[in-house]
């Protein structure tokens, strides 16, 4: 039996936010804006006469150390953390103004996108919810690297990470139709390594990183810790996914694995699911797939005989 559909939601009132980019460095101010039911996440440049880039697989630019936006040369960078708030926390339609080329990183991590959803609450809106319903199962793979998305009848991820040390290997699992994205994933702080540093500024990167928007890892260990989670490293990964595959334009209706990927190979998943119309639907609400209806039709047959 169908699960009881869902409405679009969007936020009460405007939320302002103001901080710098992670990889430019330069200030940054940020509103975010109710929208209508139906139109999605579109950001707005008022620097550029309000030009509008909608947050969709179609404008995916560079994605090597953060996932971009880019429409008629106009580019919107690094925008996981906050796609990935509003999809993990049912925010269907919002205008995103900003007057500079990057979102702000803030503390590192979704948690003060979800603090202030919280604070303004969220507005139901009269348009149901279409969700994007996986019907066969969709792979990227990169040497070692791997990511699929499967069908399945919530939204459910799991993540497997492998990093040098003090990370070494990590797992993690969870469905995001059980609402654990505001407590277990969204205060997952984005990380990185201190000896990367020269390299990656040299390259016109992390030039807004500090110790108050990101973990610091050394050889000897965490440079400015505590973890807010033990596994911390996975869960902002997994954190990052969600805000990847928002850029579907819809919440997804399946099972998502992941090892060792990062933004390029979840854009990549992306762009090989919207090109394959045959693997998946849209639908209203969230319907028990046919195998897993299947399944449980034999098992109720089978203790029934």
């Amino acid at each position: 039996m169908a699960i009881e559909a869902h409405f679009e939601h969007t936020i009460r009132s405007e939320i302002a936010f103001e901080g710098i980019g992670l990889h430019s460095g330069a200030p940054v101010s940020m509103k975010l804006i109710p929208a209508p039911a139906g139109s999605g996440i579109v950001f707005r440049r008022t620097d550029l006469d309000n030009f509008e880039i909608p947050a969709t697989g179609r404008n995916v630019a560079k994605v090597s150390y953060a996932t971009s936006l880019m429409r008629q040369s106009v580019l919107i960078s690094t925008t996981e953390h906050l796609l990935s708030a509003l999809i993990g926390y049912g925010v269907d339609n919002v205008i995103v103004q900003i007057d500079n080329l990057e979102v702000p990183i803030l503390d590192g991590s979704a948690l003060p996108y979800v603090r202030a959803f919280q604070t303004v609450g969220l507005k139901q809106q009269r348009r149901k919810r279409e969700y994007i319903r996986i019907l066969k199962d969709v792979e990227v793979e990169d040497g070692s690297k791997f990511i699929g998305v499967y069908p399945g009848s919530g939204y459910s991820i799991e993540y497997r990470i492998d990093f040098p040390d003090p990370i070494g290997f990590g797992t993690f699992s969870g469905d995001l139709e059980s609402g654990v994205y505001a407590d277990l994933i969204a205060p997952a702080r984005t990380f990185g390594w201190k000896e990367d540093e020269p390299m990656l500024r040299n390259m016109g990167l992390i030039r807004g990183a500090s110790e108050a928007c990101a973990i610091i890892l050394t050889r000897k260990g965490i440079e400015n810790g505590p973890l807010r989670f033990a596994d911390e490293f996975v869960r902002h990964k997994v954190l990052d996914l969600i805000g990847d595959l928002a850029l579907a334009g819809k919440r997804i209706q399946g099972r998502v694995v992941a090892e060792r990927a990062g933004h390029a190979m979840h854009t990549a998943l992306v762009k090989k699911l919207m090109a394959d119309r045959s693997a998946w639907e849209l639908a209203y609400g969230y319907v028990e797939p046919v195998a897993e209806k299947a399944h449980a039709q034999a098992a109720l047959v089978s203790a029934i005989a």
